[in-house]
């Protein structure tokens, strides 16, 4: 089978050059740690800050305020996403890790953490364009989430931190987050009307950058975890059993958030809306949000491992199901 067909295959399972660049930037962290690491003296935190400040402006370019005012009006359908997302979401996993004993210490901060995280723009946008969902409910949600996550997330692991032993400082976590995320997109949200019309046609090439910047904090987080052994005392069993925990309960958020769409009463189009904005969690957001709650990469790396492998299930398995929904239609 040639390249050009085996591309558009693996695209349809969620298997993408970004995706294939996260597991290149956690082999060159195994092969290189000592370059990654903090002790080699290249300016990785300069680069990374520099990074998250353009990606976070770019992404308060391409909002659109009049889209974010005309979306309010399905009120019902924001509120079951957000609750999901940032309630029902972080009380499914407390319930989970409580009768989860096979799940090792040092990752139950990390699935925590996923649990608290806003659900991922693109994704969720592209997944429900294919099952032919509602498109504009689904880029309000995806946005209104990825804003309101930069002061839940942190809240959240303020209490979870504590209770998992490494203490977690709300304010200064959120007064960094704003010089870094909030204050960028504002900026970007303010220029929309001057940069946007420039930019617009190639506005889908920003997500380059996005990539860029997320396989840089990947690679210099495994890079020190590598450099520091952190995961030396774990046998490949129990990540294939944390992958494994990690699809059952995105498939048990599925469940409920149908449950609950089809007990609300919506219709098609919004229910599929519900289910893939419901049960994604951002990457982008978690390496990002990650990177200033838990400074220190050999952490990081730890905490990123339950959201990378939740990250890459959610992609495959959302999109087998969002081709079934366009079959369907």
């Amino acid at each position: 089978m040639t390249l050009s067909r085996i591309r558009p295959l693996l695209a349809k399972v969620g298997i993408n050059g970004f995706l294939l660049g996260l597991f290149l930037a956690i082999f060159l962290g195994w092969v290189f740690p000592t370059f990654g690491s903090t002790d080699s003296g290249f300016p990785w935190k300069i680069i990374i800050n520099l990074g998250i400040g353009l990606v976070f402006f770019f992404y308060g370019v391409k909002l659109n305020p009049a889209q974010l005012r005309v979306g309010l009006k399905n009120w019902k359908l924001h509120l079951l996403i957000q609750l999901t997302t940032f309630l029902l979401f972080p009380a499914l996993v407390w319930v989970f890790l409580e009768f989860s004993p096979w799940i090792p210490d040092d990752f139950r901060l990390g699935i925590s953490y996923l649990s608290v995280l806003p659900s991922t723009v693109s994704a969720s946008v592209v997944m429900v364009s294919i099952a032919k969902g509602n498109i504009p409910a689904a880029i309000f949600n995806a946005s209104i989430s990825s804003l309101i996550g930069v002061v839940i997330t942190p809240a959240w692991m303020g209490i979870l931190g504590e209770a998992s032993g490494i203490p977690i400082d709300f304010t200064s976590t959120l007064i960094e987050l704003t010089f870094k995320v909030i204050l960028p997109v504002l900026a970007g949200v303010a220029l929309h009307g001057v940069i946007f019309p420039r930019i617009a046609k190639q506005i889908s090439k920003l997500k380059y950058l996005d990539q860029s910047v997320i396989m840089v904090i990947v690679y210099t987080s495994f890079a020190q975890s590598f450099a520091q052994e952190v995961f030396s005392p774990y046998r490949l069993s129990t990540l294939i059993l944390i992958s494994i925990s990690m699809l059952g309960l995105f498939f048990l958020v599925w469940l409920l958030v149908s449950l609950l769409s089809k007990i609300l009463g919506f219709q098609l189009e919004d229910r599929i809306t519900a289910l893939f904005c419901g049960s994604k969690k951002s990457l982008v957001q978690g390496v990002v949000i990650g990177k200033v709650i838990f400074p220190d990469p050999a952490i990081l790396g730890l905490v990123l491992l339950p959201v990378m492998l939740y990250h890459i299930q959610q992609l495959i398995a959302g999109s087998v199901i969002a081709s079934w929904f366009e079959r369907k239609k």
